[in-house]
């Protein structure tokens, strides 16, 4: 008896990212005019972020694609509630910018050298690898509060453009998450050299490897 073939589309990790998408893109809809429904969208976009992982590993369901759209709706997410923000204050629109460039870049490079080297998931690393990004990825509560505390500063900067006198509590949180968004920076920067060095290692030993078939 041959077995029904899966379709990867219809997993459940999968099911919630395309959720994730349609969240993000009311929120995106709905910046320009209404602040609070729009970070509602956004952070419920992000939060269930943690629920498609749970759900790939309970459901035994982690695929290549699930990792591939679950990354890219991070980025773009982030990216596009930054071109927000850039709109919003001009004057740091730089900062923005090369805000965007490294989180793109090195999570792109980094998911690429972790699947070149037979990964499932840019979360799935070596654990003889930088400390730090081991703490990072292995430890669920660390990354969900770099990861949360990073879109709350991006979303606390939104809300309080349109905040008049915003209340000290919200200043305080607000420079509680900026230095989270600092460190998740570095931890950027940190996944831009190790994903360069990691690249760099599979060039050398395809290239050993055609030296060897020359010989």
């Amino acid at each position: 008896m041959t077995m029904a073939k899966e379709n990867i589309f219809l997993f459940v990790p999968n099911l919630i990212g395309y959720a994730r998408i349609i969240l993000a893109l009311l929120a995106f809809y709905l910046m320009p005019c209404c602040p609070a429904p729009a970070v509602f969208c956004y952070l419920l976009s992000a939060l269930l972020d943690a629920f498609d992982g749970h759900a790939a590993r309970a459901l035994n369901q982690g695929t290549k694609f699930g990792a591939m759209l679950d990354m890219l709706t991070d980025r773009c997410a982030t990216m596009c509630l930054l071109v927000n923000l850039a709109l919003l204050y001009p004057s740091y629109t730089f900062l923005f910018q090369l805000s965007m460039s490294l989180d793109v870049a090195s999570h792109w490079l980094h998911l690429h050298s972790s699947m070149m080297k037979g990964a499932t998931s840019h979360k799935t690393i070596d654990l003889s690898a930088n400390p730090i990004l081991r703490i990072y990825y292995t430890s669920r509560p660390v990354l969900f509060c770099m990861c949360m505390g990073n879109e709350l500063f991006y979303c606390l900067l939104y809300v309080m453009y349109y905040i008049e006198e915003p209340q000290v509590w919200l200043q305080w949180l607000l420079a509680a998450c900026g230095v989270v968004c600092l460190l998740k920076s570095g931890i950027s920067v940190l996944h831009l050299i190790t994903a360069s060095c990691n690249m760099a290692a599979i060039d050398e030993a395809e290239r050993e490897r055609g030296r060897s078939k020359a010989q």
